[in-house]
């Protein structure tokens, strides 16, 4: 019974599937934090799901960066829900300071 797959590739069972690299994940967590951050004080409409999105793909695909990804996901929604309280304070479609 063999646990591993063995070590040599055969031409009749290619490597079809592309691991992608922690360092990968890792960046779309720092990217979605960073993302979301700034995604409070400017374009919130457009840095808010961007910074949602990034975070999940990264946490779906198993960062390192857990805690960061989980903080730029909060952000990301904190982003939409300030930018409806703007809304509903202004009855408009978009707010500005």
């Amino acid at each position: 019974m063999q646990l591993t797959a063995p070590a040599h590739r055969t031409a009749e069972s290619p490597r079809t599937t592309r691991r992608t690299g922690i360092h990968d994940t890792d960046g779309m967590a720092v990217a979605s934090f960073v993302l979301g951050l700034l995604g409070l004080l400017v374009l919130n409409v457009f840095l808010g799901p961007i910074a949602i999105a990034l975070a999940s793909i990264a946490l779906w695909r198993g960062t390192a960066r857990r805690g960061r990804a989980l903080l730029g996901l909060g952000l990301g929604v904190a982003d939409l829900l300030v930018l409806v309280a703007f809304m509903s304070a202004d009855n408009t479609l978009s707010w500005s300071l």
